[in-house]
């Protein structure tokens, strides 16, 4: 993110918290992390009728939050903001119930979270315009919007004679022993056959019926659905059906229209269909989102970031685009931090407050085309990432006599049991009772005894007589099981695919990452972890980092040996495409690059492939035969082998690397203070470093805590820890006695 005369800003948008990483025109960094309920929280410093004065970890000018609203947690309605008085307070529009100082509040902003973390650091009030900027999103708003139902109405419109096709799938159990299996309801609210069918050559069979297609839509648009979603039998073949569908259906009133053969030309209608489902279903969800969030922007730029890990303008961002996106800018940026720290081999531990991502680098990205979120599979392009429900707000409970960690969260709303909102036990609260968390440095107020409390309920639950000693060792059992559970997120995109975790880096961030990596490191084998700077905002340092994207596809399904030939031509028709509409984003043409050309390829008669660059000096067939042999442990059988697909991937060329820093001397790393912390099944007199204050080539082993803004790093016994030239922190095993 280079200076320049503008505000250049990333934003993440997560389940709990939204981060904020932006450069002003003058090249000063700034940071800020909200809630992603677009809230501020903090405590009551003064009362005085209707004026009071706050504490806010982040702590800007009072007249900023005019046009605010202040709550209490916990209690009655919120009060306007009316202005402020000559001491620095607020004055409210009436006092706020039952107020005391020291009371832990809220202040609610009428804005989307990221334009909230856009007035704090920019600190424009609501009746300021925004400076010129360029801001880069990610979010998870379509993921919590599907996995949640909270998509618009949907009609499906399809074939006749396939009505029922979503709801019968691909007749596969979700649970194979199971003996009582629960479908999901359908995202979509009605399906409609349509009169019309192509043969598996795209020619025509029966001509498409306009009158009847615009009698069955008045109805539902009349009954308020207003997202329709269109997917013709072989319609990738010819897309005109569909086309011209879709234009019957804008002028009959719907509001949102979504087209299988522009989404995902693929065979396969299944999940051809459920794409366009999606796709449709989330349309009001995100274009309103991006709307609310571009409109005080006053003409500044923005774009998204894709499940690709891809930048996108706003304009052409499709919503089935979004499901990922929040995760692949924690990947992106999680790479990003490991070349600049020398690692090319790294494993992206991204631990929030309701998740954890984790997916793989080698040299370059993994992608999948095919995806599954919730009960849904999609085609379309994204990083391979694996989510397990395991964050700071996974709830810790009993279920059938045994502890149990997440899928429940606390999300942002009550959050955790210390944040004095009335939530229940979660893993920040074991962390926080076991000493591994600073309360006092923590980002929003945080209650030690409703923690306690919490804990307490939970070991009463698990046993009546149950002492201090007992809790100590639930607490620490909670954060074993999470660990296992992330642990085994990393086995999925490591080892299952052929690779051993032990060769790779554990790059730890999130709020919450660096506080597991030794513990999930240790169950893989792993013994070098990486904490980045801005780790509690490296998802958003991950949007600075990501680069405009397009990818271009052509389904083939042809014999290799019959269209060997035709492939290079292939390709250069598919990256034409891809830069043309890079061109379009005003990149020019020299900084285009192609950065990619994978082609999937499977033995005839399979129905799964293996993804193998195209270009190389390497044949495609040749390339098959090794891929196989590395994913399966021996060479391919002699068959015929089937080319099914190309993609190319056209990309904004990456500036040059900055400049080294000087290689880091020797430094002292001298602890703030002493604090107990729980380790190992007992409590050790821990020194606590402060982050800024840790020079480059200091050096500490473990157990040691390093404290930081917006994230904690937890040094277990037996590992040690260095500071890097980028002020990274590397975290290796062997430092010591455990």
């Amino acid at each position: 993110m280079g200076a320049g005369r503008r505000w250049e800003i990333c934003v993440d948008t997560g389940g709990t918290f939204t981060d904020c990483l932006a450069r002003d025109p003058d090249g000063g960094l700034h940071r800020v992390k909200v809630l992603s309920t677009s809230r501020l929280r903090g405590r009551l410093a003064a009362v005085d009728g209707d004026r009071v004065r706050l504490e806010l970890a982040a702590a800007p000018d009072a007249s900023l939050f005019v046009g605010y609203r202040l709550g209490l947690l916990g209690g009655g309605p919120p009060v306007a903001v009316a202005g402020t008085d000559r001491a620095g307070g607020l004055r409210l529009s009436a006092p706020l119930p039952a107020a005391a100082e020291g009371a832990a509040c809220e202040l609610l902003s009428p804005e989307e979270a990221p334009i909230l973390a856009v007035r704090l650091v920019t600190g424009r009030r609501l009746d300021q315009p925004l400076p010129r900027l360029y801001l880069r999103l990610a979010t998870t708003r379509g993921t919590n919007a599907l996995l949640e139902r909270r998509g618009a109405p949907t009609a499906l419109f399809i074939t006749r004679g396939f009505g029922d096709l979503l709801s019968i799938g691909n007749q596969q159990r979700p649970e194979l022993f199971a003996l009582r299996v629960i479908k999901p309801e359908p995202l979509y609210a009605a399906v409609v056959e349509v009169d019309e069918r192509l043969d598996a050559d795209g020619d025509l069979v029966r001509p498409l019926d306009l009158e009847a297609l615009a009698a069955a839509a008045r109805p539902l648009v009349e009954s308020g659905v207003t997202s329709a979603a269109v997917a013709l039998m072989h319609s990738y073949r010819r897309a005109d059906h569909e086309r011209r569908a879709a234009r019957c259906l804008r002028e009959t009133g719907f509001r949102h229209v979504s087209c299988s053969a522009e989404l995902a030309p693929f065979i396969r209608l299944v999940p051809r269909a459920q794409t366009t489902v999606v796709d449709a279903y989330l349309a009001e969800a995100i274009e309103g989102y991006l709307e609310r969030v571009a409109e005080p922007l006053a003409g500044g730029t923005l774009h998204v970031m894709t499940s690709a890990g891809g930048l996108m303008r706003r304009e052409a961002f499709r919503p089935r685009d979004s499901l990922l996106s929040g995760p692949a800018g924690g990947a992106v940026g999680a790479a990003a931090a490991g070349r600049a720290s020398g690692f090319e081999q790294t494993i992206a531990f991204d631990m929030g407050g309701t998740s954890t991502d984790v997916s793989r680098h080698a040299g370059d990205f993994d992608y999948r085309y095919e995806t599954a979120v919730g009960d849904v599979r999609l085609l379309a392009p994204a990083l391979a990432i694996e989510t397990v429900a395991a964050g700071g707000g996974s709830v810790c409970m009993l279920a059938g006599g045994r502890l149990r960690v997440g899928p429940r969260s606390a999300g942002a709303s009550p959050g955790p049991a210390c944040y004095g909102a009335g939530g229940p036990l979660t893993l920040t609260d074991a962390n926080l009772l076991l000493g591994r968390l600073d309360a006092e440095g923590f980002e929003i107020p945080l209650d030690v005894e409703a923690a306690a409390a919490a804990a307490a309920a939970l070991a009463a639950e698990l046993d009546p007589a149950a002492g201090d000693a007992a809790r100590e060792v639930l607490l620490a059992g909670c954060l074993e099981i999470a660990d296992e559970r992330m642990a085994e997120a990393v086995r999925r995109v490591s080892i299952r695919e052929g690779h051993d975790p032990a060769g790779f880096v554990l790059v730890a961030f999130g709020g919450a990452g660096p506080q597991h990596a030794c513990g999930v490191a240790r169950r893989l084998g792993i013994d070098r972890c990486l904490v980045p700077a801005d780790a509690g905002l490296l998802s958003a340092a991950g949007l600075a980092a990501a680069r405009l994207e397009r990818f271009a596809e052509r389904q083939v399904l042809a014999p290799l040996s019959q269209v060997a030939a035709r492939v290079p031509a292939w390709l250069d028709e598919l990256a034409a495409g891809a830069a043309r509409s890079l061109r379009r984003e005003g990149v020019a043409a020299s900084e285009v690059e192609i950065r990619r050309r994978p082609a999937e390829l499977r033995l005839s008669g399979q129905d799964s492939a293996l993804v193998v660059e195209a270009g190389g000096e390497r044949s495609l067939a040749a390339a098959f035969r090794d891929a196989y042999r590395e994913r399966y442990g021996y060479a391919p059988p002699a068959r015929p082998i089937e080319l099914v697909s190309l993609r190319v991937v056209a990309s904004a060329r990456r500036g040059p690397p900055p400049a080294p820093p000087a290689p880091a001397r020797p430094a002292t790393a001298r602890p703030v203070r002493y604090r107990r912390a729980h380790f190992a099944g007992g409590w050790r007199r821990t020194p606590v470093f402060a982050r800024h204050e840790l020079a480059a080539g200091a050096r500490f082993e473990g157990p040691a805590l390093v404290f930081e803004r917006h994230s904690a790093t937890v040094v277990e016994p037996g590992w040690r820890c260095r500071v890097d030239d980028h002020r990274a922190l590397v975290l290796e095993s062997g430092g010591g006695p455990g």
